[in-house]
């Protein structure tokens, strides 16, 4: 069985990288105890927290952190009318700390993960792995089989093009989970007392041309390279359909990275994934998405921006006209997701207007 690390005696003075220029979003209902496991890797950290749910409610924060707290109210008057995209009552709420916040880069995390240990039982620092995936290039034109070349150890292997080896900006670094999988509802059901024990010391670059399920409970990006592709979309209290947020944004985001030249990593950092949600909540939210995605996915894996979209805003809006054009006829949410992309970047150029030079 594999289990969550005690990080009591863990030296808080161990060096803690870019604490000037990353901020960590955590979406939650509850009281952040969990902190207290991580508080050795991430209290040097600004946390941003979204308080999904009832606004009333107060969350109790452990002492010592930096951190400013958003709840819907917050939302409601600092967007106004543009509130409408972002979701209520699912952790797809998290995206508003991505517009709010100022810093390069992003770190967001669930509050049911914990901090994993490695085959050795040591604690994994997951924020400290997030950084040097991002600080390192990815090389998604050329399978390296070696996984990635630019870690210590490793090189690229014979046969690798040598034009190719300078490799791209790293915008999203995607990390895993032990204990409970990242599984749909009709997995969850079949597999109740399914584990993940296994421990794989591999990073590598998800090639150019294919997409991946992204889950945004272990997640980290550049802010400045992808941030306003970062929309976990119209999910939860009056959608038709949950449990898909990070996923539609990581269909959204891999088109465009794969556009602009930019790369994806998965695999290390691991957290430990606390605790199974019901899977029969689970598929009633996921219901209509298990349909939908036999449509969504080859959508995405046809999707061709033009040579004129040159930014992530750009690329994103001729997204959302795609979205509204070939995705409406499978449901009217199309059409109203279609809106609420155009209505989060505008919401996000608001709040983040362009230096001029």
């Amino acid at each position: 069985m594999v289990e969550p690390a005690n990080t009591v005696g863990i030296p808080m003075n161990h060096t803690a990288l870019l604490t000037d220029e990353l901020d960590i979003v955590i979406p939650t209902i509850r009281n952040l105890d969990f902190l207290e496991m991580w508080r050795p890797f991430l209290q040097p950290y600004h946390l941003i927290i979204v308080q999904d749910g009832d606004p009333s409610k107060t969350i109790a924060v452990p002492e010592g952190f930096d951190y400013e707290l958003y709840n819907r109210n917050d939302i409601n008057r600092i967007l106004g009318p543009k509130a409408s995209c972002i979701s209520f009552k699912d952790s797809a709420c998290r995206c508003f700390g991505y517009m709010v916040s100022k810093k390069k880069y992003i770190f967001t995390i669930d509050d049911d993960c914990f901090v994993a240990k490695d085959p050795s039982g040591k604690a994994v620092n997951a924020l400290e792995q997030h950084i040097k995936n991002l600080l390192c290039p990815s090389s998604p034109f050329f399978f390296n089989t070696l996984y990635d070349p630019y870690r210590e150890g490793a090189d690229f292997v014979r046969g690798y093009p040598f034009s190719l080896r300078e490799g791209v900006s790293t915008a999203v670094s995607h990390g895993l989970w032990l204990n409970i999988p990242d599984y749909d509802a009709p997995t969850q059901l079949v597999k109740p007392k399914e584990r993940n024990t296994r421990y794989v010391d591999a990073v590598m670059t998800i090639p150019k041309g294919t997409l991946f399920p992204m889950c945004g409970m272990n997640l980290a990006f550049d802010r400045e390279l992808i941030g306003p592709a970062m929309y976990f979309g119209l999910m939860g209290d009056g959608q038709p359909i949950g449990r898909y947020d990070d996923m539609w944004a990581g269909w959204c985001v891999k088109v465009i990275c794969d556009h602009l030249g930019l790369g994806v990593k998965t695999g290390l950092p691991y957290i430990y994934h606390s605790k199974a949600s019901n899977p029969f909540v689970n598929l009633k939210k996921e219901y209509k998405g298990i349909f939908w995605q036999e449509d969504i996915i080859p959508f995405f894996q046809s999707a061709k921006l033009s040579k004129e979209a040159v930014t992530v805003q750009q690329c994103y809006m001729e997204l959302s006209k795609m979205v509204k054009e070939k995705l409406s006829a499978i449901d009217p949410y199309f059409d109203k997701l279609a809106d609420a992309m155009v209505t989060w970047i505008e919401a996000w150029d608001e709040l983040n207007p362009a230096t001029k030079v």
